[in-house]
């Protein structure tokens, strides 16, 4: 063996530790490389934090219906992978860097992060404790001074009595704002111990759920119990308290139209007949039926109202007495009856037009209504609305009346009040001369036709027999052609409900707002306080600083 081929041991030794130090080295540098992505779990977790509020928030909106989620088992299911991956990336980067959590845990930092933590997690506790409290016993308190916020003490009392619980369904579209009706049914629900529900539904979005409830227009409330159900016309706590009360006490509620002189039908469909004036009614458990009077010669006991809509040729003697008797019982009348030229009356006499003008003061008008600033001069546009019940709802709203008549209003007869409730605008007239209308050549003529304002319909009432009637000079307005536009279909039932005496079953008690008024000093008075705010404080303030100055500037 030649000399240069020996190795001695020094140099083997020093040969295996060099060895063992490089591959010590490449297994750090490969535990390095691993370490580098560790920060990626802490960001992972941080992603799914993030998209777990979102959800979360998803689901809240979708709780509140204010969002309707494609499916709520891949909602839940997304959401249940977030969750997992806010555990999954601190995992993560512990396995990664196993020493750098180790001296986290065990270090100074530690110490107070725990510390902080645990005030952390006593106020979380603290705050789910008060919030499990407050959810198992919710409590609401007004801190208006005049309780604005609070419901009425009949309504609360109404909310106790409830046999069953109530499920109120509130018909809003886009165009309609429902904050103040959510919050009218909030009170409800806050008050009813769990018997009183509601959920919001669009009815441009969900037709077939409107159609099912009877509903027609938009802002109406559609009530539940059990089988029993009642329709809302206005967010008002009068009305829902009044429709609670009459589904707790769900008694048959007749209406009758009177037939046998071509009025309109009210069961068959078409442009001039009345089927959805019924649909309205019965959807507000009205008994809906037809009565002939020349067949039955009696008014049925159950009758709360009659309505007679546009008959074609005049009501007999005899009809007119058994209406008359019934109204001065107690009973309700409806009256729409067209101008003479579109009916078959012809000279004949109108029994129910001399009772009308006899008994309550009303005159049906020989004329047609003529309103120059609609589109078609003999569609009568209403231009106001006297102060009523059946009106109180509809003064932002118009309504019209296609080939009306007008009335006149007269005080003579005694124990009768009656208020003009459809007014048109000062340039309207009655036309009395119906040659001219058909070659649409009317103009107004103060020799002969009647000047406006003109009435159009009236409510009266005679309290001493507690018997009240609402007179139209038209049919058209509240037929299928036109009873859902506008407020031309609301007019008409509200009508019937205040005759039938079933708008205002329960008188609330009234709340009395607190008028404040700011009583402005005198210009004396605001010069001192403006000299004490602006010159004097100040000025206080500075000499005060000053004088600090100069004392320690003394003392050197």
């Amino acid at each position: 063996m030649k000399k240069s081929d020996r190795v001695s041991p020094a140099r083997r030794v020093g040969a295996a530790l060099s060895s063992s130090k490089g591959a010590a080295q490449k297994q750090s540098k490969k535990r390095i490389d691993l370490r580098q992505y560790a920060p990626l779990g802490l960001w992972l977790s941080l992603a799914a934090i993030l998209s777990s509020g979102i959800l979360l928030l998803i689901k809240l909106l979708a709780k509140m219906g204010l969002y309707t989620p494609p499916s709520f088992e891949r909602l839940n299911l997304a959401l249940w992978i977030s969750l997992g991956l806010v555990v999954i990336g601190p995992a993560l980067y512990s396995l990664l860097e196993p020493q750098r959590v180790r001296d986290f845990l065990t270090g100074r930092q530690a110490r107070y992060g725990s510390n902080a933590l645990i005030m952390l997690v006593a106020f979380l506790g603290i705050l789910v404790v008060v919030n499990v409290i407050t959810f198992q016993n919710p409590h609401r308190w007004d801190l208006t001074e005049d309780k604005q916020n609070s419901l009425a003490p009949e309504t609360l009392d109404t909310l106790k009595s409830l046999p069953q619980p109530v499920t109120a369904t509130a018909f809003y579209t886009a165009r309609t704002p429902s904050t103040s009706a959510q919050e009218l049914l909030d009170r409800y629900k806050a008050h009813s111990a769990g018997k009183f529900d509601y959920t919001l539904v669009d009815p441009d979005q969900k037709p077939l759920a409107a159609q099912q409830a009877g509903i027609s227009g938009d802002g109406k409330i559609y009530l539940q119990m059990g089988e029993q159900h009642e329709i809302v016309a206005y967010a008002s706590e009068q009305e829902i308290t009044a429709s609670l009360i009459r589904l707790m006490n769900p008694g048959e509620r007749s209406v009758y139209f009177l037939t046998g002189h071509g009025e309109r039908d009210i069961m068959k469909a078409g442009d001039t007949a009345f089927t959805q004036v019924r649909a309205a009614l019965e959807a507000k458990n009205y008994q809906v039926q037809t009565l002939n009077l020349i067949a039955q010669n009696q008014i049925p006991q159950d009758a709360l109202a009659i309505i007679i809509a546009g008959p074609q040729q005049p009501l007999s003697t005899q009809e007119v007495k058994l209406i008359e008797s019934f109204v001065a019982g107690g009973g309700a009348l409806i009256a729409m009856q067209e101008p003479l030229p579109l009916t078959n009356f012809g000279a004949s006499p109108d029994p129910l037009a001399v009772y009308l003008s006899n008994t309550w003061g009303i005159t049906y008008n020989n004329d047609i209504v003529i309103d120059p600033n609609s589109n078609q001069p003999i569609v009568a546009v209403a231009n106001s609305y006297s102060p009523h019940l059946i009106t109180e709802k509809l003064q932002r709203l118009v309504s019209f009346y296609p080939t009306a008549r007008s009335l006149a209003v007269s005080t003579t007869s005694s124990g009768v009040y009656a208020t003009p409730l459809v007014i048109t605008i000062d340039r309207a007239w009655g036309e009395t001369d119906f040659d001219a209308l058909q070659s649409n050549q009317v103009s107004y003529d103060p020799s002969l036709d009647f000047a406006g304002p003109l009435t159009l319909g009236v409510a009266a009432e005679n309290p001493n027999q507690n018997s009240r009637l609402v007179v139209f000079g038209d049919a058209d307005f509240a037929s299928d052609g036109f009873y859902g536009q506008y407020a031309n279909g609301d007019m008409l039932i509200n009508a019937i409900d205040w005759a039938a005496q079933q708008e205002n079953l329960i008188q609330l008690t009234a709340k009395e707002p607190i008028t404040r008024t700011m009583n402005m000093p005198s210009n004396t008075v605001q010069l001192l306080i403006g000299f004490m705010l602006i010159c004097a404080i100040p000025g206080l303030i500075v000499a005060a600083g000053i004088a600090a100055w100069l004392k320690r500037r003394v003392r050197g």
